[in-house]
């Protein structure tokens, strides 16, 4: 099937939040039902418990555009906020979650909450952008880094350690013919900083 042209082209819906380079912030209040801070306060201990956060990590490593998430209980057992980074587009994030076991831990968490249609409800976007509370300034350390060249930094990194510790790596350091190369500012920088 092929675009007719002149068509009008369907733009995405403008979602509040933040963005520092490739990095967005997210930021939702609620109110909890009453009687629910116990509940949801049991649901969000066993999110934390080993196995349960082993799950939890696998799917984050499987969405993989999450930085990081936080979940809050306050104003006397009243309120909830859920705030995380996160990269690429906020529709594709929500969408992400409702298809993983993450999707699953929001609609036992979220359940607690006044409203919550449930994640994969065709109304959830929008029940979290009326929820949805923009930061006043939002600044992450790494704006320009994904999830994914932190993923593929670390391994990186993992692979050079390991070959710094090998006898072989020292013996090619020693070696005359490798001089030339081990004394240029580029090969320096990186001893230098892989020592740091």
């Amino acid at each position: 099937m092929t675009a007719t042209t002149g068509a009008p082209q369907s733009t995405p819906p403008e979602r509040p939040g933040r963005s520092d380079g490739v990095c967005n912030e997210f930021t939702v209040f609620t109110e909890i039902k009453p009687g629910h801070a116990d509940a949801l306060r049991e649901d969000l201990a066993a999110m934390a418990d080993a196995e349960a956060a082993e799950n939890v990590h696998a799917a984050v490593r499987q969405i993989g555009t999450l930085h990081d998430a936080r979940h809050v209980i306050f104003d006397n057992d009243t309120r909830f906020m859920f705030a995380s980074v996160f990269d690429g587009s906020w529709d594709a994030y929500i969408d992400d979650f409702a298809q993983t076991v993450v999707g699953e831990r929001f609609d036992k968490v979220f359940s607690h909450s006044k409203g919550f249609p449930g994640v994969k409800d065709p109304n959830a976007k929008e029940w979290f952008v009326a929820h949805q509370e923009p930061a006043g300034v939002f600044v992450s350390a790494y704006p320009d880094l994904t999830v994914q060249q932190i993923y593929k930094d670390q391994r990186v990194d993992d692979a050079f350690q390991e070959v710094l510790d090998t006898d072989e790596f020292r013996a090619a350091l020693d070696d005359p013919a490798n001089a030339g190369l081990v004394a240029t500012p580029a090969f320096q920088r990186l001893l230098e900083e892989a020592s740091a």
